[in-house]
């Protein structure tokens, strides 16, 4: 393999054999290329694509470049669902309970904060104890146990993914629609799933800013899925106000945990039953009873036990363990029907205040974020509250205030 010749021929447009991809990424994984190279290639395929079988052999050895999960011949389907990202996304949180009712395994790698988009990680770590880092020991005895496991992933677990975005992430190569395929779906195939359910997300608080783009991923991601077996399915859904009524990791952990009780906002649950129903057996009547009943809800509680969660603290989690030093309404500048939200401003107020990273391995604050936020198309009487901040401080919240006052439009009626 001559690595100078492969990247001239992307460059120019040609596209590369199965085995001259699969030896790329070995020969990366192994660092016997160096990272000006891999570069390189990154930026030839950002500007020239791929077809669908080089993106499918690109996906398949990023999965191969390291442990990928096994199971018994007899094991429940297995099924997982993965979001491209959005602000106040707690669906995870709800979903992999609620597939898990239904006899399905759920094993469920999930990721940290990106830009504006809250992480399942971040979320479930600000259960005091909660622990993400198991070994595939734990995860199988586990997932036999109680058909389901949330855990990050581990250093051996698609290492050519992790590796390769390293480099994309600062070399602009980020948005290229090939290498976001490969890297979703390398780490989704590692799980040895039957079934998965994408829920490809678009408008100002996604990576994908128009439904077009956002169609064209995710029939990408399903033609990978296909190539390697798994059944695809997935939901095209607009970013442009926040999901549910909270934003911000223990917020969210709470607004998950009131709709497994039966109390959750109209378009989270609608949206959480719209993916459950791709990949569940069951109609979507009994997925609505089992969140309804308490079901789904216990499953959660012997989750966060299993994983040394403290279960004590799930209902008060926002209110007495993770409680930001300032808290104030953001009162509606006038009355009438609002009619803008936007989502991408209040994701990077939330990451301003600490709810997300602005470096790589940052510490993040769990308790602060947005919390009590009005949908679009809601009327609102002057000096009600829109939404209320949760602050680490007098100046953090001035600053936010500043941020989303230009997030909002409110029309006359």
């Amino acid at each position: 393999m001559h690595l100078p010749q492969l990247i001239e021929r992307k460059r120019d447009g040609g596209t590369l054999t199965s085995e001259e991809i699969r030896q790329i990424i070995t020969a990366f994984s192994e660092d016997e290329i160096p990272d000006y190279q891999m570069s390189a290639l990154a930026m030839a395929i950002y500007f020239r694509g791929m077809d669908p079988l080089e993106t499918a052999t690109l996906t398949a050895a990023m999965r191969d470049s390291g442990r990928v999960f096994s199971w018994p011949e007899d094991a429940p389907p297995r099924v997982d669902k993965h979001s491209t990202g959005g602000v106040g996304d707690k669906v995870s949180l709800v979903l992999a309970p609620l597939l898990a009712c239904d006899g399905l395994w759920v094993p469920m790698v999930s990721g940290r904060g990106l830009g504006i988009t809250g992480g399942t990680l971040d979320k479930l770590e600000s259960i005091p104890g909660f622990d993400v880092h198991l070994n595939e020991k734990q995860c199988r005895d586990q997932i036999e146990k109680l058909g389901l496991f949330m855990a990050g992933q581990t250093a051996d677990f698609c290492p050519a993914d992790k590796k390769l975005y390293a480099l994309r992430d600062v070399t602009g190569t980020v948005p290229s629609r090939e290498l976001i395929i490969a890297s979703i779906m390398s780490k989704k195939l590692a799980e040895s799933l039957d079934r998965l359910v994408l829920d490809v997300k678009f408008g100002p608080g996604a990576f994908m800013k128009t439904l077009a783009d956002a169609q064209k991923l995710a029939e990408g991601l399903q033609s990978a899925g296909a190539e390697n077996h798994v059944v695809i399915k997935y939901l095209l859904t607009p970013m442009a106000e926040p999901l549910g009524q909270t934003v911000g990791n223990a917020l969210e952990v709470t607004e998950a945990v009131e709709t497994l009780q039966g109390r959750g906002p109209e378009d989270f649950v609608k949206l959480t039953l719209d993916l459950c129903e791709k990949v569940a057996d069951s109609p979507r009547e009994k997925l609505a009873e089992w969140l309804n009943d308490g079901t789904a809800w216990r499953k959660f509680t012997a989750l966060v036990e299993a994983q040394g969660g403290d279960v004590g603290t799930l209902e008060t989690l926002s209110s007495a363990v993770h409680v930001a030093p300032v808290i104030a309404p953001f009162p509606a500048p006038q009355a009438g029907r609002l009619t803008k939200l936007e989502a991408g401003t209040i994701g990077a107020a939330s990451v301003q205040l600490g709810a997300g990273r602005k470096r790589a391995g940052e510490a993040i604050d769990f308790s602060v974020g947005f919390s009590g936020l009005r949908k679009c198309g809601d009327l609102v009487e002057k000096g009600e509250p829109l939404f209320c901040i949760h602050a680490p401080s007098e100046e953090a919240l001035a600053t936010a205030i500043d941020a989303v006052t230009k997030a909002i439009e409110i029309e006359d009626v």
